[in-house]
């Protein structure tokens, strides 16, 4: 009887698994027009007030995206104001939406790695994941390891699509 043999555990192949980087934590929206009169009419000190009797404790350790739902016209200190109410308690504030944090959480994390493992290495960019990673992420991903990689291909070992192969 022949061996099975697993040429995928023993090749040189490195697996970079987005899933692994992903920052836990709860993403929070913050509506802002929640505090304008009918969802549209910013009134100064009505703002400032809301904004003063919010309870912003309910953000601790979140990362928050702050948004208008409605079409109103804001004028920029607005968002400012609610950061500087919610940075004593908030990881990370952005101006957005929801799905918008884990983009700029990428960004920065993807940023930050050291891509001298794959230095002239087969990589497969895993692309499976229980995780909502986003598309974006594998852009930026991409980028990096472009720059260090012998090659690297999208998905899963048995069922790769080549991306890129570094010239010779």
């Amino acid at each position: 009887m022949n061996e099975i043999i697993n040429k995928v555990a023993n090749s040189t192949l490195l697996v970079f698994d987005l899933e692994d980087f992903y920052p836990t934590g709860i993403r929070t929206q913050i509506d802002i027009a929640q505090w304008l009169e009918e969802g549209f009419l910013l009134k100064e000190n009505n703002f400032r007030e809301e904004l003063k009797n919010h309870d912003w404790s309910h953000y601790q350790n979140h990362f928050v995206a702050i948004h208008c739902s409605t079409d109103a016209i804001l004028p920029a200190w607005a968002t400012i104001l609610v950061t500087v109410h919610l940075q004593p308690f908030a990881k990370k504030i952005i101006l957005g939406k929801k799905e918008e944090i884990d983009t700029l959480l990428y960004s920065e994390i993807l940023q930050q790695i050291d891509y001298s493992i794959y230095q002239g290495k087969p990589v497969i960019l895993k692309g499976c994941s229980k995780k909502p990673v986003p598309e974006s992420a594998y852009i930026f991903a991409i980028q990096n390891l472009q720059k260090v990689a012998k090659s690297v291909m999208f998905g899963e070992a048995c069922s790769a699509v080549p991306l890129f192969k570094a010239s010779k």
